[in-house]
């Protein structure tokens, strides 16, 4: 097998997950609801993008009503229960006693899927109703795998009991204690570990304060999302920052690009205001604008991560894939652990280039961190790879695996073409029984 039967796909696929923007971004389709989990409030570990969760303490329910007789003799462990809003709020710090100097995403955790909820503001604080999703809007390095070939989740993930996008969780109708048994909530930043709020029992009249909660710093990681320089902003920088993640979270994309250019014209090493002024830019099409915004916010800021995956999607979208490698391995060296995309755009820029090796080691670094299988087309990915080195049998194994992580997927029919005749070549180079 030779990779011109699978290069133009491979290529044309790795583009189209670059190709998506800010003015399209939405949150990743909720996963197939599945059969309710057991009522055990443990931990999954692996999630993405933070590196994983620890045991926490369950938060107290002290609004809890006692059960009629005809509800203990109910086969059902729940079986009275109304589903009702449930509000929470609270903190997040750093563990040395400061705020973020930036945004984090609060996430709630059931049997190991990860769901964002809301975002910190700029003292680090949260308040939102569970599975609103209010104001949510992932960064186009994100949402760009997940609208695309190359990053769609898949709808197949499981795991996740009653949480699926149905009216019944996260609506207007509320949530029961039920759908909250092996649950947790946890402050999501790469680079850090949260602590955990164990969610399993709470009920719409507990106290929604869930107190603070801290974030360590983990060893051997460079790089970060978030930019200590926002720290030394000035009030004033400070507010119009604020004032253009308000404005952006309404898509008003031109009050948003007003409000950062001021941040930035106020404090020029203002990092995180450059990389916002830049994914507005983005989503206009003004690419060479954009390149310029996030090239500011790494002179100012050359660890902070998210501009190098901005622009890595950029060169890609243009095929420039030794830049896309050199952005990359930047990004690989800063943080080797939170972010499969990095390792996936790596693989696809040095299969392209024709460095198999590099490629192959990629794409297995991108399928072991992506234990939540959030980017099924890393196998696909990988399958290409195997199949053009001749190795069939691993090369139709991984081929399986997008299928099953991504049945609904668009090119689902070209794949299965793919492996059927993966399938044959294994069965020609087995060695014949005597």
């Amino acid at each position: 097998m030779h990779s011109s039967m699978f290069v133009r796909l491979v290529v044309t696929v790795a583009v189209s997950f670059a190709a998506s923007t800010l003015s399209a971004q939405k949150p990743a389709p909720a996963p197939s609801p599945s059969p309710a989990p057991s009522p055990s409030p443990g931990t999954s570990p692996g999630s993405i993008p933070s590196p994983g969760t620890t045991p926490g303490q369950p938060f107290p329910s002290p609004g809890r009503q006692p059960q009629t007789p005809s509800d203990r003799q109910s086969q059902s462990p729940f079986p009275s229960e109304t589903a009702r809003p449930i509000f929470l709020s609270g903190k997040v710090m750093l563990d040395d006693g400061t705020p973020p100097p930036d945004s984090v995403v609060i996430e709630r955790v059931c049997n190991g899927i990860a769901r964002p909820e809301a975002y910190t503001d700029s003292k680090g604080r949260f308040s939102f109703q569970l599975g609103q999703r209010t104001g949510i809007m992932p960064d186009a390095s994100v949402s760009s795998a997940a609208d695309s070939g190359f990053g769609m989740p898949s709808s197949n993930m499981g795991g996740m009991g009653n949480m699926g996008n149905n009216s019944t969780f996260g609506g207007q109708r509320g949530i029961t204690e039920q759908q909250l048994m092996g649950c947790e909530l946890r402050a999501s930043l790469p680079g850090f570990r949260s602590e955990i709020v164990n969610l399993a029992g709470r009920r719409a009249m507990d106290n929604p304060d869930v107190g603070t909660i801290l974030l360590h710093r983990l060893g051997n990681v460079e790089g970060s999302t978030i930019s200590m320089t926002s720290l030394q902003a000035p009030k004033d920088a400070k507010k119009a920052y604020d004032k253009g993640r308000d404005a952006m979270k309404k898509k008003k994309t031109a009050d948003a690009e007003k409000e950062f250019t001021k941040a930035v014209g106020l404090y020029p090493k203002y990092a995180t205001a450059w990389f916002e002024l830049g994914l507005v830019q983005e989503s206009q099409n003004r690419g060479e604008e954009a390149r310029k915004s996030y090239a500011q916010a790494l002179a100012a800021d050359a660890k902070f991560i998210k501009p190098y995956l901005q622009m890595a999607g950029m060169s890609a979208r243009e095929k420039k894939w030794q830049d896309v490698a050199d952005t990359t391995n930047r990004v690989i060296k800063l943080d080797p652990y939170d972010f499969p995309q990095a390792y996936f755009y790596n693989s696809v820029a040095n299969y392209s280039l024709g460095n198999l090796d590099a490629a192959e080691k990629s794409a297995r670094e991108a399928q072991k961190l992506d234990t939540q299988h959030r980017y099924p087309k890393i196998n696909h990915l990988l399958g290409v790879i195997l199949a053009d080195r001749r190795d069939y049998t691993a090369a139709a194994q991984n081929m399986r695996d997008y299928l099953k992580f991504a049945p609904g997927a668009q090119d689902a029919e070209v794949v299965r073409n793919q492996l059927s005749e993966i399938e044959k070549l294994a069965g020609a180079a087995k060695p014949q029984q005597p």
